[in-house]
C-alpha cells in the first residue's frame, strides 16, 4: 500500500492484518529485509497493524539516503512506525522503502534552519537504537518539518509526553476476535511459557536438599526478585529476611539451575555489602555454607564475580565488596574481568561508527578491534564457559554475582544454562531461559532500552541483553547443529526488544510488569513467535537430536569470536551478509527427503518383487 494510501485501502490494510500476527513483516521481524539497502526493502505492502493510526502524511519529503543519495517521496507516521515510500521515477525501477518502529528511534534533531541554503540541508535526522541513522530534509517554505518533528517526539517518546506505549494500543485492539486470541486459542499464549513451579520441577525441585518458598509472592522481601524461589532446604523463611539484608538490593542467593545428575547447582545473588571495614555476617556466611552441602558431591563452593578485582575492591568505598575466603570457609572466589555497562556503552557506540554509515575497507578490521565489542563478548563467553567446567566437570556449585546482580549476572548464569542443558536450546527452552533469568529476576529492561523515553544520554543505558543474545549467536556458529532456532529467531528477539509493540520487555521487574498488569494488558512476544515457528527453526537441528552432545564448550578466544554481521551491518549494503543460508538448506534437506522417500518406494517394490518370484518358485516346484 503506498503511504498515502486512502481510508479504504486503509481499511483493507486492517483487513488483511487480520490474517497474520505480522503480515507486514513477513522477511523480517520489522518488516525490512535483513541485507536490505539501508533497511529498504522491495515492494514490500504497509500494512497496519491492530491499533496502528496514523499521526501525520507529507508527500513532499526527501530522504537522503547515505547510498543512494537523494530519494524523492511520501512520508506517513502512525503510532508505531515511520514509513517512507519514494516516487518511482520510472515504471521498472521499483520504489525505496524505509519502515522503521518508532520504539527503535533514540532521539531526534532538527537540523538547518531558516537560513540554510543547500540542498537537503534543512529537514530532521533520526538516531536509532538498531545501529542505522535517518535523514529526512524538508522544504523550508509549506513548513512541514515542524509538525513531522512533533509528531514523532509525541509517538516515539510517549512517556515523556504522559502517553503509554504503542503495546496496550495494540492488544486492546486485538481484544476483538482477531489473530492474537486465535494464537492464544491455539494454545500459543506466550505468556503462558514460563510456570516458575513447572520449571523447578523440570529440574527436580523440591527434594531433600532445595525446597521452593513464596516468601516474596509480593515482592517485600526483593522488589527485584521473582515471586516464587527455590533455595536450601535448610535455611527458614526467617533465616531469609535476615540473609536478605547483608547483600544489595537484598538480592541473596538463590537457585538457577541444578544439574539433576550431580545436585551441583547455579545460584545468583549481588555483592555482599562488607564495606571498607570489611563487615561480616554470620548468617549469609551460613546460607553459602548451606548452598555448599545441599551438593554431597563437592566439599567446596565456587563464587564466580563477574566484575574485574579492581571494580570489586573500589565497590567497597560504596559499602559494597566480595567475599572474603577468610570469612567463608571452603569459599573459592574468581574475578571474569567483565566491566560495566558504561563501558558497554560506548564500546557498542564504537562498533555502530565502524560499520554505519560508511566503511574504510582499508581499516575494517582494526575498527572493529579498537571497539573493544568482540572482547568483550569473548569476556562473557569465557565466564560461562568457567562456570560450565566448574559445574559439569568439577561437580561444584556455583555462585554467580556481579554488584547488583541483574546485569553481568544474568548474562553469565543464562550462558552457562544455556551450555549445560539442551532444553534451553530449543525455541521454547530459550523463551524461559529469557523468562526466568532475565525478567523474573529483575534486568531492568525500561532503564537499558529506554522504552520510550526521551532521555537518550541516561547513564543507565546499556547494551546487556543483547551482549548475550550476541554470545549465544557465537556459540550457534560453532555448534551449528545445536540449537532448535535460527539467526532470524535471535534477531526478532532484538527488534522487539526495542520495537514496544509486545508487552515481554517492558518494566524492570516483574512487580512493576504485575502491577501494569502486561499479562492482560499487551500481547507477548512469545505467542507472535510461537504462532509461525517454521521461520524461526533451524533446519539442521533434528540430525542433532540422536546421540547429542548434552554440553557445549564453546571456543572462547579472540579467534572464534566474530562481528555478527547479520545484525550490526544489516542497513549497510557493502558490509551485509546474504540470509539466503537457511532457506538454501531447507530446500536441500526437502531435495534429501524426497530421494529418501524414493528410495523407499524402491525397496518396497524390489522386496514385492523378490517376494512374488519366490512365490512363484514354489508353486512351480514338483511335489514329493
Amino acid at each position: 500500500m503506498d503511504a498515502t494510501s486512502s481510508s479504504a485501502d486503509k481499511l483493507a490494510s486492517k483487513t488483511a492484518s487480520s490474517n497474520s500476527l505480522d503480515s507486514s513483516s513477513k522477511s523480517s521481524s520489522l518488516g525490512s529485509k535483513h541485507g536490505a539497502e539501508n533497511g529498504q526493502q522491495r515492494d514490500t505492502p504497509f500494512v497496519y497493524l491492530d491499533g496502528e493510526e496514523d499521526q501525520d502524511q507529507k508527500n513532499d519529503v526527501t530522504y537522503v539516503c547515505p547510498y543512494r543519495g537523494p530519494v524523492f517521496g511520501a512520508l506517513t507516521i502512525t503510532n508505531y512506525r515511520l514509513y517512507f515510500r519514494s516516487l518511482p521515477l520510472r515504471d521498472q525501477e521499483p520504489p525505496v522503502v524505509v519502515d522503521v518502529p518508532l520504539g527503535v528511534i533514540a532521539r531526534v534533531e532538527k537540523i538547518g534552519g531558516a537560513t540554510s541554503r543547500g540542498e537537503n540541508s534543512y529537514g530532521i535526522e533520526i538516531f536509532c537504537k538498531d545501529m542505522r541513522n535517518l535523514r529526512f530534509a524538508h522544504k523550508q517554505q509549506n513548513h512541514s518539518r515542524r509538525t513531522v518533528f512533533e509528531k514523532l517526539q509525541a509517538n516515539a517518546f510517549p512517556l515523556s509526553y504522559s502517553g503509554k506505549l504503542f503495546a496496550f494500543a495494540h492488544a486492546a485492539a486485538a481484544a476483538q476476535p482477531s489473530t492474537a486470541n486465535a494464537a492464544v486459542s491455539a494454545g500459543w499464549d506466550g505468556w503462558a511459557v514460563y510456570e516458575p513451579l513447572a520449571e523447578l520441577r523440570r529440574l527436580g525441585v523440591p527434594n531433600d536438599m532445595w525446597r521452593v518458598t513464596k516468601i516474596n509472592e509480593f515482592y517485600g522481601i526483593c522488589d527485584s526478585y521473582p515471586a516464587v524461589w527455590a533455595v536450601p532446604k535448610a535455611a527458614s523463611d526467617d533465616f531469609l529476611r535476615r540473609v536478605a539484608q547483608f547483600r544489595s538490593r537484598c538480592r541473596l542467593p538463590v537457585l538457577s539451575w541444578m544439574n539433576p545428575r550431580t545436585q551441583a547447582t547455579i545460584t545468583r545473588c549481588s555483592q555482599p555489602l562488607v564495606g571498607v571495614s570489611g563487615k561480616r555476617n554470620a548468617d549469609d556466611e551460613t546460607y553459602l555454607s548451606y548452598i555448599m552441602e545441599a551438593n554431597a558431591q563437592s566439599d567446596k563452593l565456587t563464587i564466580m564475580d563477574a566484575r574485574p578485582s579492581a571494580n570489586a575492591i573500589a565497590n567497597k568505598a560504596k559499602g559494597g565488596g566480595y567475599e572474603s575466603e577468610d570469612a567463608y570457609k571452603n569459599v573459592e572466589i574468581n574475578f571474569l574481568d567483565i566491566h560495566n555497562i558504561h563501558v558497554m556503552r560506548e564500546s557498542l557506540r564504537k562498533v555502530k561508527e565502524a560499520c554505519y554509515p560508511t566503511t574504510d575497507d582499508s581499516k575494517w578490521q582494526t575498527a572493529i578491534d579498537s571497539t573493544l565489542w568482540l572482547k568483550h563478548i569473548r569476556c562473557v563467553l569465557a565466564g560461562a564457559v568457567r562456570i560450565v567446567d566448574k559445574v559439569e566437570t568439577m561437580s561444584t556449585s556455583v555462585v554467580v554475582h556481579c554488584s547488583d546482580g541483574w546485569d553481568r549476572t544474568a548474562q553469565l548464569t543464562a550462558l552457562s544454562m544455556l551450555l549445560l542443558d539442551p532444553h534451553y536450546r530449543t525455541v521454547r527452552g530459550f523463551e524461559v531461559l529469557i523468562e526466568k533469568e532475565w525478567l523474573s529476576f529483575g534486568h531492568k529492561f525500561q532503564q537499558r532500552i529506554g522504552h520510550g523515553d526521551n532521555k537518550h544520554s541516561d547513564a543507565d543505558r546499556s547494551p546487556v541483553f543483547l551482549q548475550f543474545i550476541d554470545s549465544v549467536w557465537q556459540v550457534s556458529q560453532q555448534f551449528t547443529n545445536a540449537f532448535e532456532f535460527n539467526e532470524h529467531f535471535l534477531i526478532t528477539i532484538v527488534d522487539h526488544l526495542y520495537s514496544c509493540r509486545f508487552g515481554t520487555f517492558l518494566c524492570n521487574t516483574e512487580a512493576e510488569r504485575v502491577a501494569e498488569d502486561l499479562k492482560h494488558k499487551t500481547i507477548s512476544l512469545w505467542t507472535h513467535i510461537n504462532s509461525s515457528l517454521d521461520q524461526y527453526l533451524n533446519p539442521l537441528f533434528p540430525s542433532f537430536t540422536h546421540g547429542a552432545e548434552l554440553v557445549l564448550r564453546p571456543i572462547a578466544s579472540v579467534r572464534a569470536v566474530r562481528l555478527w554481521r547479520g545484525l550490526y551491518c544489516r542497513w549497510n549494503p557493502g558490509l551485509c551478509t546474504p540470509q539466503h543460508g537457511c532457506q538454501r538448506t531447507r530446500e536441500l534437506l526437502s531435495k534429501q527427503d524426497l530421494l529418501f522417500k524414493h528410495v523407499n518406494e524402491l525397496r518396497l517394490k524390489l522386496n514385492n518383487r523378490s517376494n512374488n518370484m519366490q512365490t512363484t518358485t514354489r508353486l512351480a516346484s514338483p511335489m514329493h
